[in-house]
């Protein structure tokens, strides 16, 4: 899961990059609003947290411009301001959450987990498919009963194919959703870790589940 992070204070950033990875989220931190619209209007996230107060753009008119895009990407919005006419705004401008500073992460987890049950609408926490089970909250994939263990970049790559079962995902779409913006997009990082992620379901499972189709991407079925 990718997640777009627009906060200007270091220490913070540090903070959520670090245990948000620690999740197996891929994350995008910029410390500059402008830079961080820019971002959020030129790539796919699954989630944007934003601070409100920025350099450059603050964060009420990067709210206003996701939504004035289309984009209907989650959006949670960090802010040390706690008056209520500040939460209305941003709630009013299209932010599905608000939390105010200072936070715990703890709680910023158990809100981006709300927020992301809203559109994925996924029962129980768990992607399952024929024997093969993978537990969101736990970070744990099962097949026969047998535990499967994924490197945390494994897991990602997993989670994203089972959300996207039966559809062609090319190495773009890849990168996209499991690599934040430093990635090489001429490495072979990608192929590796789709080897070592087969052969461990197929390790697992006694089946194929991920499919090369020449010139088009790789698909999970």
């Amino acid at each position: 899961m990718r997640v777009l992070l627009i906060e200007d204070d270091k220490t913070i950033v540090k903070f959520l990059k670090s245990n948000l990875e620690a999740e197996c989220f891929t994350v995008d931190a910029v410390e500059d609003g402008a830079r961080g619209s820019f971002l959020a209007l030129t790539n796919e996230y699954d989630l944007i947290i934003l601070d409100y107060v920025l350099p450059k753009m603050d964060g009420r008119k990067i709210c206003s411009a996701i939504r004035g895009d289309g984009r209907d990407v989650p959006i949670i919005v960090l802010t040390v301001k706690t008056e209520l006419e500040t939460k209305v705004d941003a709630l009013n401008l299209g932010a599905d959450d608000y939390i105010t500073k200072p936070f715990s992460f703890d709680e910023l987890l158990a809100r981006i987990r709300a927020v992301m049950r809203r559109p994925k609408k996924i029962e129980g926490e768990i992607l399952q498919l024929g024997d093969l089970s993978l537990d969101i909250r736990s970070h744990k994939a099962k097949c026969c009963s047998k535990d499967i263990y994924l490197t945390r970049k494994e897991f990602a790559f997993l989670e994203y194919f089972m959300r996207n079962r039966g559809i062609v995902v090319s190495r773009g779409m890849i990168m996209e959703h499991v690599w934040d913006m430093n990635a090489d997009p001429f490495s072979n990082t990608i192929e590796s870790h789709v080897l070592n992620l087969r052969k461990k379901l197929e390790s697992g499972c006694s089946r194929r589940f991920i499919h090369t189709v020449p010139g088009r991407g790789y698909k999970f079925e």
